[in-house]
């Protein structure tokens, strides 16, 4: 029986500043509400990153690179006290055709077999329209972040989408949405 609700997260543009390619963790920059936001979040949810990572297969960056970035980001979250449960790395171009790029659900499907995750009860949170429809394809709940690509993505989202303006409201939200299910 699945028990954990829980709640994926785009990296860039979502918990941090989206600066193209990263390649180290110098360029990573928190939001200022990104450890209050997750804080929130992880008294109900496992927490979870997904990331499209296409800058290794145009090699721009480094599959090490990216492995460093996201140790650099998970470990300044846990001095927050902020666990992330699992973080999944699409490194593929979308002409790759793969079958862990978002909007596939590549990666929720293996969150939900390791962590045994209540997909009825879980959401994903992102600044691109690809990660709106991932969490459709998934069955979960999609939070769209007008933070990152937002802005410019947004008349690409359908109307009935759930749009806020960070990831601390959609935190609050979240949580409040939580509590009436």
């Amino acid at each position: 029986m699945a028990n954990h609700p829980s709640v994926f997260l785009y990296r860039d543009g979502t918990l941090i500043d989206d600066v193209g390619y990263i390649q180290h963790s110098s360029e990573v920059s928190f939001y200022s509400f990104t450890f209050e936001a997750l804080s929130l979040l992880l008294e109900h949810f496992l927490l979870f990153i997904i990331t499209n990572q296409s800058g290794i297969a145009k090699g721009i960056t480094t599959e090490k690179e990216v492995s460093e970035v996201n140790k650099h980001i998970i470990k300044k979250l846990k001095e927050q006290d902020i666990v992330i449960s699992d973080t999944f790395c699409c490194p593929h171009n979308t002409e790759d055709n793969c079958e862990c790029k978002k909007p596939r659900t590549y990666f929720i499907d293996k969150a939900q077999q390791l962590y045994n995750i209540d997909l009825s009860r879980s959401f994903i949170i992102g600044d691109h329209p690809s990660d709106i429809q991932c969490g459709l394809n998934a069955g979960i709940s999609p939070v769209y972040l007008l933070t990152g690509h937002g802005q410019k993505h947004l008349n690409e989202i359908d109307a009935d989408t759930v749009i806020c303006s960070d990831i601390l409201e959609a935190s609050k939200y979240i949580i409040l949405k939580n509590n009436q299910i």
